[in-house]
């Protein structure tokens, strides 16, 4: 079955040259030219990945993504313009699972779909057509109060469900694997994006300071992921 992605852009040109690259490689593609439209359409027929521009009318690609988030865990691509690094950095912070900057190639783009896609898969997210765990997941970690289910994509702690985006749930499962292990930014990169694909080190700040939010607003006494300065994360040991 064709994995179906929806582009938001209000650019007409990208629209039509990324639609037509994604069909090339087989992906169906919904294409909105405003967040607004996009909400509506995306209600009706759910998608497996969703790119975004930040900057468009009515609704902004900001403003749809924390409506996304909401309902569904989907993940999402941010497309920003160069001068755009306060917004990547708040985007992630919202949620989305990686962000690409015009121009771009359509390579890339390609790339950063497919690595997204099988993340989901592996991990079990929850697809359009409610599909369930693809094969190579790690079945259920149990750390202490955290547990975290990749084959159904499910995260709970002190028997609390704690919504994460499929990056969040790779970096989480990362640090739990070996608590009191430290992990460097490159390692929790890999972990989280693959070998092949750069991001800077403060995106992988920026997942961490919103996993612990996400934990905080549960437990307010949540502390287990710990910064060593210059070193990098760890899950801290019960």
């Amino acid at each position: 079955m064709a994995r179906t992605i929806a582009l938001v852009d209000d650019d007409q040109n990208i629209l039509t040259s990324v639609s037509m690259s994604l069909e090339a490689e087989g992906f169906d593609v919904d294409t909105y030219t405003d967040g607004a439209k996009a909400l509506e359409g995306l209600a009706d027929n759910p998608v497996d990945l969703a790119i975004l521009d930040i900057k468009m009318p009515r609704m902004d690609g900001m403003e749809l993504l924390n409506r996304i988030r909401r309902s569904s865990q989907m993940p999402v691509i941010f497309l920003t313009s160069k001068d755009d690094e306060v917004d990547e950095l708040l985007g992630l912070r919202m949620g989305a699972d990686d962000y690409i900057r015009k121009p771009f190639s359509q390579r890339l783009l390609l790339e950063r779909i497919r690595t997204l896609l099988r993340r989901a898969d592996a991990n079990g997210a929850p697809a359009k057509n409610g599909g369930g765990a693809a094969a190579g997941d790690e079945g259920t970690m149990t750390r202490g109060d955290l547990i975290l289910d990749s084959e159904r994509h499910l995260c709970t702690w002190r028997d609390s469900p704690v919504q994460l985006t499929v990056t969040e749930f790779l970096i989480l499962r990362s640090l739990a694997e070996r608590p009191g292990h430290v992990k460097n930014r490159d390692q929790l990169m890999d972990a989280a994006y693959g070998e092949h694909i750069y991001v800077d080190d403060r995106t992988i700040d920026s997942h961490i300071k919103r996993l612990r939010r996400k934990f905080k607003a549960v437990d307010k006494e949540f502390a287990q992921i710990e910064t060593l300065y210059g070193l990098g994360y760890r899950y801290r040991e019960s």
